[in-house]
C-alpha cells in the first residue's frame, strides 16, 4: 500500500483554508448583523439600536457566500 503524501498534504491544506474561510465569513456575518453595545450612564452595557444598512447588506452577503460554499461542496459530493 502506497500513500501519496503530496496529495494528502494538498487535500489537508485546501480543507483547512476553506474551513477557516467559511468560519471567518460566518463570523463577519454575525458581527455585521448584531446590535451595537452601548455603555449606559449607570455603567451597565446594553445592546441598543440596529445595525446600519451597509452592515446588514454585508452580513447577508457573508451568509450568502457561506451558503454558496456549502451548496458547492454538496454538489461536489453528489456529482
Amino acid at each position: 500500500m502506497d500513500i501519496d503524501w503530496t496529495a494528502l498534504g494538498q487535500v489537508f491544506g485546501v480543507s483547512l483554508l476553506v474551513t477557516v474561510s467559511i468560519v471567518g465569513l460566518f463570523t463577519f456575518g454575525i458581527v455585521g448583523s448584531s446590535r451595537k453595545a452601548e455603555t449606559q450612564p449607570d455603567g451597565t452595557v446594553a445592546a441598543t439600536g440596529s445595525p446600519s444598512l451597509p452592515a446588514r447588506i454585508g452580513a447577508y452577503a457573508c451568509y450568502g457566500l457561506c451558503a454558496a460554499a456549502v451548496a458547492y461542496g454538496l454538489y461536489l459530493i453528489v456529482a
